[in-house]
């Protein structure tokens, strides 16, 4: 046999492993995906093609957030999604935030039934989310309610008296940027900022009664913006029942006839690349032994309450 005919018949083996190996990696990859589509779990939330209940976390400092508007939008247009289970854990944010979360929660439960599994806290904006689903399940000692809100403003004349430091401005009108941190707060300026907060007060109050089927005045401490533990929420008719997320998920069950063996599906809001800062920051918490987890964290609380600007429905705990 000539070198030239074997180098042809070596040539025919390697292109048969070639074609074997590469049928058996495409093989693999498909048996792959359809186990993943079977089990539904990592195509979970977008995409998922098996019919699902959507569990959604509200959860730290409310804020207006786009990303979390369009997925709740998300939830609303998908076929596969045929309830919706709110995990509420927050202090509450600020009240724009609470609005636009109670508008897009509303457009969402007209068209599939959606359910508040409270956790340790559900106050203030958190509260305006869970009012906005169809029923609200919380644990007894959740803390909830807080309804109302708060302006608050800083003023540091006296701090710039000491330092010897005095702001010099031209206004267009007495009442343009006030209450102003550089000035004390003037009757004029203080009485519109109570008009403000008792016409959001007044909208607040406004969606509790009508969600809740309430009177404001007929829950004790509730106008005056106090916090209930989960059983004095429920005895008040502020929540629907003491219990944890299988209890929300029986009641979509009993209420909406799902199947008891139907999964719950995590949907979360997709994160973006943390770019060149992010990926330097994110490699130096790793290097130092950090968790990511909490490293994002840590730093989403430090950032929090720069936030804040405007209006807050914000419960915290205070010593004063």
């Amino acid at each position: 046999m000539g070198l030239e005919t074997e180098a042809v018949i070596a040539r025919r083996r390697l292109s048969r492993r070639l074609t074997f190996w590469r049928f058996t990696a495409v093989l693999m990859a498909v048996l792959a995906i359809v186990g993943l589509f079977a089990t539904n779990q990592e195509f979970a939330g977008r995409g998922s093609v098996l019919p699902h209940i959507a569990r959604v976390k509200i959860d730290g400092m409310i804020t207006e957030d786009p990303k979390r508007i369009e997925l709740l939008d998300e939830l609303r247009k998908s076929d596969q999604v045929k309830g919706v289970i709110l995990s509420i854990d927050s202090p509450g944010g600020t009240t724009t935030g609470g609005e636009a979360l109670y508008m897009a929660i509303r457009r969402l439960a007209k068209e599939k039934p959606v359910v508040a599994s409270c956790g340790s806290l559900a106050a203030s904006g958190a509260y305006i989310a869970a009012i906005a689903t169809d029923h609200i399940v919380v644990f007894g000692n959740t803390l909830t309610g807080s309804v109302g809100v708060i302006f608050q403003w800083v003023n540091v004349t006296g701090l710039l008296d000491k330092v010897g430091v005095k702001v010099e401005e031209e206004r267009s009108g007495p009442l343009k940027a006030v209450p102003n941190p550089f000035q004390p707060t003037s009757e004029q300026a203080r009485d519109l900022t109570r008009e403000m907060v008792d016409d959001a007060k007044r909208w607040f109050f406004g969606l509790v009664e009508r969600r809740r089927d309430i009177e404001i005045d007929d829950v004790p401490g509730l106008s005056k913006g106090r916090i209930y533990s989960g059983r004095q929420a429920v005895k008040f008719k502020l929540a629907d029942e003491i219990g944890d997320e299988r209890t929300a998920r029986r009641w979509l069950e009993s209420q909406e006839g799902m199947s008891k063996n139907m999964r719950i599906v995590d949907w979360s809001v997709q994160e973006e690349s943390p770019g060149i800062w992010g990926g330097l920051f994110r490699n130096m918490a790793r290097s130092a032994g950090v968790p990511i987890d909490e490293f994002s964290a840590l730093v989403s609380q430090a950032t929090e309450p720069l936030q804040l600007d405007g209006l807050v429905s914000l419960w915290h705990a205070t010593s004063r």
